[in-house]
């Protein structure tokens, strides 16, 4: 895609390659792109999705879809997001729309930047203007509540035959948009079309890596914001680092058995999508999550908390869905199990500490 001339492949490749004919053709496709030509659609305008947005813009043509007409056009009038991240002035050469089939029809790369909630609306919408086989990436890391599907299989119910990749790890996007040293990882089962992606993000102060196990990578996405609300709560209560280590260490290795179990690769809950990704969101006082979860450890109630937030903590709605998919596939999650009482059954985190405290004797490998 990025710095790529036209690379034919030949019938030897089309034979051996062991994707399906969709995938092959998806290659041919981005291979015969130059860097000039490709444009890029981020659909979604909240903090996170400016901040893509930004990095995209810097190495390539990009448009930030806003749900709202109003939005749309602040930005393009003042180069800043007033809702999120209004400190930041946004690129020059980044566009804005609220209309879909402009942002989407001419796109060669769609970046989903909504949230699990509302992801197969806007991804339904998405498929009434997209070019064939245009690859689209996943930013969000939660589950659809409903079928406890991941939002890479939501793309593939209502645009089949898209190659799908998620852009994940410990990211949190004030301190990317700062410029501040970081990595990240994109994740698809195609390396040609990972490498390529990877040239789309890669900044002077953003590392990327690739990654072929998606199923792994959105696994963890999912699970570190459930870890992170019980990391916030023991803050929130007063509990030292031996504590959070505690919860962030055993956190991990829920996260683990149960991405393993769904088919992922033990090596990426080790690394950035992984044990980077938990780090970040369990210390950092800038993850929602983190912060629900020092709320609700300080007393107040999980009702009063969402009212007062602006943006959404996936934790709060992905939990019960975790424990569902954790249920299904036979996986011990105490951790989550407490965070869901807590979250949606009325429990107190000094009572879901106890719980904790209180399961029965075990080894810790096994």
């Amino acid at each position: 895609m990025l710095g790529h001339e036209y690379e034919p492949m030949t019938l030897v490749e089309l034979e051996d390659d062991s994707q399906s004919f969709c995938a092959v053709y998806a290659r041919i496709m981005v291979r015969a792109v130059n860097h000039p030509s490709i444009r890029v659609a981020v659909i979604g305008a909240g903090s996170w999705g400016t901040t893509v947005a930004c990095l995209a813009a810097a190495n390539t043509s990009t448009v930030l879809w806003a749900r709202r007409t109003e939005l749309a056009d602040a930005m393009t009038r003042t180069r800043r997001n007033p809702d999120y991240l209004s400190d930041f002035t946004l690129p020059e050469t980044l566009e804005f729309t609220s209309d879909m089939g402009q942002a989407v029809s001419d796109a060669d790369v769609v970046v989903m930047a909504v949230p699990s909630h509302g992801f197969r609306e806007v991804v339904t919408d998405v498929a009434r203007f997209i070019r064939p086989l245009v690859p689209v990436v996943s930013l969000s890391k939660g589950l659809e509540r409903s079928s406890l599907k991941r939002m890479s299989e939501v793309v593939a119910d209502e645009m089949p035959g898209h190659p799908v990749a998620v852009l994940t790890g410990p990211n949190l996007a004030q301190e990317i948009m700062q410029g501040q040293p970081a990595a990240a990882v994109v994740a698809i089962n195609d390396k040609v079309i990972a490498d390529d992606l990877q040239k789309i993000f890669t900044r002077p102060t953003l590392r990327v890596y690739t990654n072929l196990d998606i199923v792994g990578c959105e696994v963890a996405g999912v699970v570190k914001n459930v870890i992170a609300i019980a990391s916030g709560m023991a803050a929130g209560m007063g509990f030292g680092d031996n504590t959070r280590a505690t919860l962030i260490t055993r956190g991990l290795a829920e996260m683990s058995r149960l991405g393993m179990a769904m088919g992922g690769d033990g090596y990426t809950f080790a690394g950035l999508a992984g044990m980077g990704d938990l780090i970040a969101t369990c210390a950092s006082t800038q993850s929602r999550n983190n912060m629900v979860g020092r709320r609700l450890g300080e007393g107040e109630s999980i009702g009063d908390i969402l009212e007062s937030m602006t943006m959404v903590a996936e934790g709060v709605k992905s939990s019960p869905a975790v424990l569902d998919l954790a249920r299904r596939y036979c996986v011990e999650m105490p951790i989550t199990e407490q965070v869901v009482a807590v979250c949606h059954e009325g429990r107190s985190a000094a009572d879901a500490v106890a719980q904790l405290m209180q399961r029965r004797r075990r080894s810790e490998i096994g």
